[in-house]
């Protein structure tokens, strides 16, 4: 098959994509060009390309300008950093790989009789607390049950694009941004204002919102922006807002809990970040009574395709199994 021929057998490779010929006789062959485009981008070289996959420098930049002619835009452009993805070049090569992707899982599962084992790269990315706290442990076992599956974990807070990040799965808490990702539910949890016995005994425990006027509010500075903290009355049940401040913000929870934890401030966290320091007494809540105690739902996010990757799925069901749901820790296989 045409990927073969780019990877095992030079002499064939050359004519995989005779430039030269006429259209007509030319083979429609758009996996193996976007083979070629996917090893330009992540090389950000026709020649280092050209030498992975036994074409010449030439022959990549024209399969190149091919699907772009195809396309019409540009998906490369040349910088004093080597070559460098547009927008769209970002875009058609997170879509290229899911397909050559699919194209693999189809022939594996056909050919091993439909019970194929995940295998190849994964793209995963979490917020930072949650990640370690509840998906790193776990990676050791998932890879052991799975060693045909290539991980590439990262951790960043704050929103994500999966096309930008390149990223087949995204953890994150809150509702859908686009809707055509799709979504599991991991964890149910909910946020709380927290701060040290330390910050307390030099500050005094606020008994209302509006006492929160003269306390160091830690704060996100995610684009969202989240200065304003939610409550209930709890003698009315009415639900208001308070727009808070402080000397510090970061995109960090566990930056924030560190410094919440050092006595700088209070800060509004995940409970299921803080429910260890809540036992342990080193952190303690605010105003519990005024908490709405909203619902937050922590999501494995994924582009919603009709055939999901066996090894997408194979983690995504790892996690659900192995998370408790409500917050309360992992179970170790």
């Amino acid at each position: 098959m045409p990927m073969e021929c780019l990877h095992d057998n030079p002499d064939c490779a050359t004519n995989a994509f005779e430039l030269n010929s006429k259209p007509e006789d030319q083979l429609d062959n758009r996996a193996g060009e976007m083979e070629v485009f996917i090893r330009v981008a992540e090389l950000r070289s026709f020649s280092e390309a050209g030498r992975k996959l036994h074409l010449s420098p030439s022959a990549v930049s024209k399969l190149v300008t091919r699907i772009e002619d195809r396309l019409a835009t540009r998906l490369l452009v040349r910088s004093t950093r080597g070559l460098q993805l547009t927008p769209e070049g970002e875009m058609y090569l997170v879509r290229a790989q899911r397909v050559l992707d699919e194209i693999d899982d189809a022939e594996r599962a056909v050919a091993s009789g439909g019970k194929a084992a995940p295998r190849g790269r994964l793209r995963v990315n979490a917020s930072i607390a949650f990640g370690v706290m509840y998906v790193q442990p776990l990676i050791p076992a998932f890879l052991a049950r799975y060693p045909e599956v290539e991980l590439d974990f990262s951790l960043t807070d704050g929103i994500i694009d999966l096309l930008e990040e390149r990223a087949d799965i995204a953890i994150r808490s809150g509702s859908l941004p686009d809707s055509s990702l799709k979504a599991r539910k991991l964890i149910e949890s909910s946020r709380t204002i927290v701060a040290s016995p330390e910050y307390i005994a030099k500050r005094g425990l606020p008994g209302h919102p509006d006492e929160l006027d003269s306390h160091n509010c830690l704060r996100f500075n995610f684009p969202i922006p989240m200065n304003e903290w939610p409550f209930t009355n709890p003698d009315t049940g009415e639900r208001f807002g308070r727009t808070v401040s402080g000397n510090f913000l970061c995109d960090s929870g566990p930056a924030m809990r560190r410094l919440c934890l050092s006595g700088l401030g209070m800060a509004r966290l995940g409970r299921f970040h803080v429910q260890g320091d809540l036992k342990a007494g080193t952190l303690v809540e605010i105003l519990p009574d005024w908490n709405p105690n909203d619902e937050q739902l922590i999501h494995a996010i994924f582009a919603g395709h009709e055939h999901l990757a066996a090894r997408i799925r194979a983690f995504i069901d790892f996690l659900v199994n192995h998370i408790d749901p409500h917050g309360n820790g992992i179970r170790l296989p």
